[in-house]
């Protein structure tokens, strides 16, 4: 493989997921509470492990959030029209990232739980 088609694959990919931050509403949100597990990480002073589970977590969101937008977009192409079945699919895709998006406040509330009690009380 040539190291040009290495870089534009890069660049390729980065254009997917600006254009996912750019103009999806959700993963704006998505970037801010992970800003503020961040700074409630580096404030609590998490262990290493702790902060591995996190950034998984956090990546597999921002994962799920991506495909989401490439499947509504997909979608979109391939029917203009209302479809019931267009529905199913935009409806299933955001189902799955709510489910990660729920699995993540779980993950959090397990990681930074106990420490936040321990610093506050």
């Amino acid at each position: 493989m040539r190291a040009e088609s290495v870089w534009q694959s890069f660049r390729f990919a980065f254009a997917g997921i600006w254009h996912t931050f750019r103009t999806q509403r959700n993963a704006k949100i998505h970037t801010g509470i992970t800003l503020a597990v961040l700074l409630l990480g580096g404030w609590l002073r998490i262990s290493a492990g702790d902060w591995a589970i996190l950034a998984l977590t956090i990546g597999v969101v921002f994962a799920a959030e991506i495909l989401n937008t490439a499947v509504e977009a997909l979608v979109d192409l391939v029917s203009p029209e209302y479809h019931d079945l267009a529905k199913v699919a935009k409806d299933a895709a955001a189902g799955a990232v709510m489910v990660l998006a729920i699995a993540a406040i779980a993950v959090g509330l397990l990681v930074l739980g106990v420490p936040l009690w321990q610093a506050v009380f």
